[in-house]
C-alpha cells in the first residue's frame, strides 16, 4: 500500500472524481479527511471506509471561505495529528454564455476554483511546514485551462489560473520539500457531465481519440501516483488526461470515412490489376 501511514485531505470528496480519489486513496492505506460543502455524501463515503478499516472524519466545508477551511485544518490536526497530502478537488461549472453570465456567477465559479484552491494550499502547506518533513498537494484543474468554451467562460478561467498558482506553488514550496502538481482531466463521466446530454456528449466522443468519456477511477490512479514515492521528483507539472482530446483535431466519424474511402481504393486498385491479369 502505497499510502500506507498518511493523512489525506480530500475536497468535495462527496460525489465524482473526488469520491473515487478518497476510495483509491483507503486502498493504498491513506487515512483520510472529507471537506465537502454536502456534509452527508462526505460522511457516508467516510461511514462505508470506517467500516474498511480506515480512520475517516467528514466536514461541512465552503472552500472559499478562510474561516472554514482553517477550521478543517486544525480539525484535522487535531483529529489525526498531521496533515500529509492535500487534494484540492472541490469545484463547479455553472454554464452560461459569456453575455449572460452575471457577476455573482462569475465570482461564485473563481471562489470556489480557484480562490479555494489557493486558500486549502496554503492552510494545508504551512501546516506541512510546521510538522517539518515532506507534504504533497495535488490540484485539480481541467483541459478547459488550454481550450475554451462559450457556456464556460468562468469554468475555462479558473481553472487556467489553477495550472499557474500549481507552478507558482511548486516553486515556492520545493525549499520545504512539498511536492505541487496539478491533474487536468477531459471530459469525466460524473454529475457534471450528465447535464450535457446524449447528443453533446457523442459528439465529444467523436472529437476524442479514444472516442470515449474517461471514468472517475482514471482520475483516481492518477491522483495515487502523484501522492505516492514514486513521483518524488514531480513538482510544477500538470498531467493531463483526456484520451486524446487536446492533442489535436480529430473527428472519429472523419477517420471512419477515410478509412472506408482507403478501403474502397484500395479494393478497385486490387480489382483494376485483377483485370489487366485476365486480359493478358
Amino acid at each position: 500500500m502505497r499510502l500506507a501511514g498518511k493523512v489525506a485531505v480530500i475536497t468535495g470528496a462527496a460525489s465524482g472524481n473526488g469520491r473515487e480519489i478518497a476510495l483509491r486513496f483507503a486502498q493504498e492505506g491513506a487515512d483520510l479527511v472529507l471537506p465537502d460543502i454536502y456534509f452527508n455524501g462526505a460522511d457516508g463515503l467516510c461511514s462505508l471506509l470506517s467500516v474498511q478499516g480506515r480512520r475517516c472524519f467528514a466536514t461541512q466545508t465552503d472552500v472559499s471561505n478562510k474561516q472554514e477551511v482553517d477550521q478543517m485544518i486544525a480539525t484535522t490536526v487535531r483529529e489525526m495529528g498531521r496533515i500529509d497530502i492535500m487534494v484540492a478537488n472541490a469545484g463547479i461549472q455553472i454554464g452560461r454564455p459569456f453575455l449572460d453570465i452575471t457577476e455573482e456567477e462569475w465570482d461564485r465559479v473563481i471562489d470556489v476554483n480557484l480562490k479555494g484552491v489557493f486558500l486549502c494550499g496554503q492552510a494545508a502547506a504551512r501546516q506541512m511546514v510546521a510538522q517539518g518533513d515532506d507534504g504533497c498537494i495535488i490540484n485539480i484543474a481541467s483541459i478547459m485551462a488550454e481550450v475554451g468554451a462559450s457556456g464556460a467562460a468562468a469554468y475555462a478561467a479558473s481553472k487556467g489560473g489553477v495550472v499557474q498558482l500549481t507552478k507558482s506553488m511548486a516553486i515556492a514550496l520545493a525549499p520545504h520539500e512539498i511536492r505541487v502538481n496539478a491533474i487536468a482531466p477531459g471530459f469525466i463521466d460524473t454529475s457534471m457531465t450528465e447535464v450535457l446530454g446524449a447528443p453533446v456528449k457523442r459528439m465529444l466522443e467523436e472529437r476524442t481519440p479514444q472516442e470515449r468519456f474517461g471514468h472517475p477511477a482514471e482520475v483516481a490512479s492518477v491522483a495515487a501516483f502523484l501522492a505516492s514515492t514514486e513521483a518524488t521528483f514531480m513538482t510544477g507539472s500538470t498531467i493531463t488526461l483526456d484520451g486524446g482530446f487536446t492533442a489535436g483535431f480529430f473527428s472519429a466519424q472523419a477517420v471512419r470515412a477515410a478509412a472506408t474511402a482507403a478501403a474502397e481504393a484500395a479494393a478497385e486498385a486490387a480489382a483494376q490489376r485483377t483485370a489487366q491479369g485476365a486480359d493478358v
